[in-house]
């Protein structure tokens, strides 16, 4: 991902975890450069499916496309080159004064449907011709918020095929905002971008045979490009090459008192799929403050972001989440409080081995306890972990195998995090 290309855009460095942005070295005119090409994503059953994708021109092959990151209000361009043997393009929804420019056109004009000879609509755009071809997009970038970008040509089947990325527009001069409402300032981003795959479509495209897509079902269900358990493996992972994106969500709790010393963390869910994904993260409640690019307010200005603990994401949707976890005892007190049970471990245990994400500590960031001969003990510096995954089940499998599909883990560490080898507080 940090490899020199051609294109006017560099990936940001980033840690293992956290939303990695394609940002334009000119910020104030954006430019970025996509290809549409051919690539294999892996499953963490063994296999391998062929994908179609966006991908930063010079680059080598990703799914889903580059996150395309920019300011509200900035003209932004879209150079798209086709490789695929047959058309294509990219729709920007939520955004406006979209333009097409094909290659030796005299002018750029407002983007509208391509048609076909007998006046059937075969582009939602003009596209770009199959095999080299190549057209420019430009738009005002619209409200701050999260968009999905994807092709408008063929839509079901191009977008199946993993046509599709991330737009987030920030607020002008609050990069640190989910979108206008100071009240949606938070310390890290991440991105979750849902949606899913029949190994079956996707074969027979990769040996260009028919396929009735009548009968097609989903057996694999991704969170930006991958299934659980690769979507707990970090950024840019080198047994990953071309899902470059994580799913795991890493957080820092709050300790105790009014007033709050880390900021919450922002989550974006975007939909690529064509059905809803009741997103699910089972710990606590998330406060929607954005959905499809509008801030929450009720009718007369004022704040109406709610908590919520399942998200409801519908196909092209997008919501804008902020996720907050608060200490709620003293982690240096070593008395388990009246009101507080220590959890059995056999309700602790997680499968499909006898792993365990409980230290048998009752406090977040306390020192490990002493587990049975035999249980893996997953959270040996303190930290806590709770699942997060679609609550339609059959979407959180791999080919129908559970645990697996679109579910991921979010960690809370404690505001000081435990240090195993020193066996103190850092």
């Amino acid at each position: 991902m940090l490899a020199p290309s051609r294109i006017a855009s560099a990936a940001v460095p980033s840690d293992s975890t956290g939303m990695m942005c394609e940002t334009p070295l000119d910020a104030t005119a954006p430019v970025f450069n996509l290809d549409a090409t051919t690539g294999y994503i892996t499953t963490p059953d063994g296999n391998s499916i062929y994908m179609w994708g966006y991908t930063a021109s010079g680059r080598g092959f990703q799914m889903p496309g580059p996150t395309l990151c920019v300011d509200s209000g900035r003209t932004v361009t879209v150079k798209l080159h086709n490789t695929l043997r047959e058309a294509t393009s990219i729709v920007f929804p939520g955004q406006s004064d979209v333009t097409q420019q094909a290659t030796g056109a005299p002018a750029a004009e407002p983007a509208q449907p391509e048609l076909d000879a007998n006046g059937n609509v075969v582009s939602l755009v003009k596209s770009a011709p199959a095999k080299g071809g190549d057209i420019t997009y430009t738009f005002t970038a619209g409200s701050p918020g999260t968009y999905l970008y994807s092709s408008g040509t063929d839509v079901t089947k191009q977008r199946e095929m993993g046509l599709y990325g991330a737009l987030v527009v920030r607020p002008a001069g609050a990069p640190k905002q989910a979108n206008n409402d100071v009240s949606s300032t938070f310390s890290k981003e991440f991105l979750l971008l849902v949606s899913q795959v029949d190994p079956d479509w996707h074969a027979a495209v990769e040996r260009n045979r028919a396929f009735d897509v009548t009968h097609s079902t989903a057996r694999y269900f991704l969170i930006n490009g991958r299934s659980m358990p690769d979507t707990l493996a970090p950024n840019n992972a080198a047994w990953l090459p071309s899902q470059p994106y994580t799913g795991l969500i890493h957080i820092t709790a709050d300790p105790q008192g009014n007033t709050p010393i880390h900021k919450p963390a922002l989550i974006r869910y975007a939909n690529a799929g064509p059905t809803n994904y009741p997103f699910h993260p089972h710990g606590s409640s998330q406060t929607v403050v954005t959905r499809d690019g509008a801030a929450l307010h009720d009718a007369t200005g004022n704040d109406a972001s709610y908590g919520k603990f399942l998200l409801d994401v519908g196909p092209g949707q997008t919501v804008d989440a902020l996720e907050n976890w608060k200490m709620e005892y003293d982690p240096t007190n070593n008395k388990i409080p009246s009101d507080i049970q220590l959890p059995q471990l056999q309700d602790q245990i997680v499968g499909p081995g006898t792993e365990t994400w409980f230290s048998e500590n009752p406090y977040l960031g306390g020192p490990k306890g002493d587990v049975p001969t035999g249980i893996t003990q997953n959270n040996e510096c303190g930290e806590y972990y709770h699942v997060a995954h679609s609550h339609a089940l059959y979407q959180a499998t791999n080919y129908g195998a559970s645990f697996g599909g679109m579910m991921t883990l979010i960690r809370i560490d404690p505001p000081n995090l435990y240090n195993c080898a020193a066996g103190d507080y850092q």
